[in-house]
């Protein structure tokens, strides 16, 4: 019985699912088929404590000295930073929309 490996865009799905609060771990486990929650939990304290670089490196050797394998280029980097930024500006505009929507309720 061999690891799991996980894609970064899987990761990332996760990550944004969990955040925006619509499934529940045990949901998101079934659809992008997590075997562990502990993996979940794993990807959410690396989003929370800003360690982006983690979701690309490969299975076994974590890199923090230059945050990832020599081979990611300056672009690479940049992508990936804008592809985060992006998904975060996401979820504040969802959180933005739902909490229009409570307070409209409570008026």
């Amino acid at each position: 019985m061999g690891k799991n490996v996980y894609s970064s865009e899987v990761k990332w799905a996760v990550v944004k699912e969990k955040l925006s609060g619509e499934l529940t771990t045990k949901q998101i486990m079934e659809k992008y088929r997590i075997k562990n929650k502990s993996q979940v939990e794993t990807w959410m304290r690396w989003y929370r404590s800003n360690e982006l670089y983690r979701f690309d490196q490969p299975i076994g050797k974590q890199y923090t000295y230059g945050h990832g394998p020599d081979s990611a280029s300056e672009d690479d980097k940049r992508e990936r930073q804008m592809s985060h930024l992006k998904m975060e500006n996401e979820i504040l505009k969802k959180y933005m929309e739902i909490e229009r929507e409570l307070r409209k309720k409570q008026s």
